[in-house]
C-alpha cells in the first residue's frame, strides 16, 4: 500500500463500486459535478468506470480515506484492443438495455454518452498502438490538490510496468485545464490521434517511474 497524508492507496474491493460510480458522476463534466448536465447521470459510470472494475479489476485502485470510503480512484487497462473486445462481448449486453444507442445523430448529452457506450471501438486507434495500456483517473474535489492523484497515478504505473506494459495513453476533456497541468507535471505528453475531435486531448508517457 501506498499511503499520503491521512488517506492510503490501495487495490480496488467490489464493495467500492457505488463510491467510484459516485466519484465518476461527480468529476465528468470538465472535472465538475455532472448531474445538472444528464438526465441519467449513470451512463458516465457506466462507460468510464465500471466496465473496467467489471473487466480488469487487479488495475484498479482507490484512494482511502481512512475509514474504507474510496473518494478517488485510478483505473484502466493493460491491452485497449483486448479491452475493447471484452467490453462489447461481455460488458455491452448488460447495460445496453439501460442506455440504447441512439437513433441517428445524437440529441443532447446523454445521447452522446450513449453513442461513446455503444462504440467502444472508438478507443483504437493506430496512433496509440505503441501505448497499448490505457487509464482513467478521477478524486472528488476536496482531495485534489494534495498529492494524491500522484499517489494514484504511480501506483497504476507500477502495476502497469510489473507486467511488461511499455506505455500507457488516456483521453481527456480539452477543457480541462487544470487536469492538464497534471498530467503535464507527470510526464505525459500529448499524442496526436487524427480521427479525435479537438474537444479531446490524448496524453501518453512510459509507464516506468523514476
Amino acid at each position: 500500500m501506498t499511503t499520503s497524508a491521512t488517506a492510503t492507496v490501495r487495490p480496488y474491493r467490489p464493495e467500492d463500486a457505488e463510491a467510484l460510480d459516485d466519484i465518476c458522476v461527480r468529476t465528468a463534466h470538465n472535472g465538475l459535478d455532472a448531474r445538472p448536465v444528464y438526465r441519467d447521470p449513470g451512463i458516465l459510470p457506466a462507460i468510464f468506470a465500471a466496465p473496467y472494475v467489471h473487466l480488469e479489476p487487479e488495475l484498479a485502485f482507490v484512494l482511502d480515506d481512512g475509514t474504507g470510503r474510496a473518494v478517488g480512484y485510478i483505473l484502466g487497462t493493460a491491452d485497449t484492443p483486448r479491452f475493447v473486445t471484452e467490453f462489447r462481448t461481455r460488458w455491452l449486453p448488460r447495460v445496453a438495455g439501460r442506455y440504447p444507442a441512439p437513433e441517428g445523430p445524437p440529441a443532447g448529452p446523454d445521447e452522446t454518452m450513449a453513442g461513446l457506450l455503444h462504440d467502444p471501438e472508438r478507443m483504437i486507434a493506430p496512433e496509440l498502438a505503441d501505448h497499448p495500456a490505457h487509464l482513467h483517473i478521477d478524486l472528488l474535489p476536496e482531495w485534489q490538490g494534495k498529492g494524491h492523484g500522484r499517489a494514484l497515478m504511480h501506483r497504476f504505473l507500477k502495476a502497469l510496468h510489473e507486467r511488461g506494459v511499455p506505455r500507457v495513453h488516456l483521453v481527456m476533456s480539452t477543457a480541462n485545464t487544470s487536469a492538464r497541468a497534471f498530467y503535464d507535471r507527470l510526464g505525459f505528453r500529448e499524442i496526436p490521434v487524427a480521427r479525435y475531435p479537438s474537444e479531446v486531448t490524448t496524453l501518453g508517457r512510459a509507464t516506468a517511474v523514476e
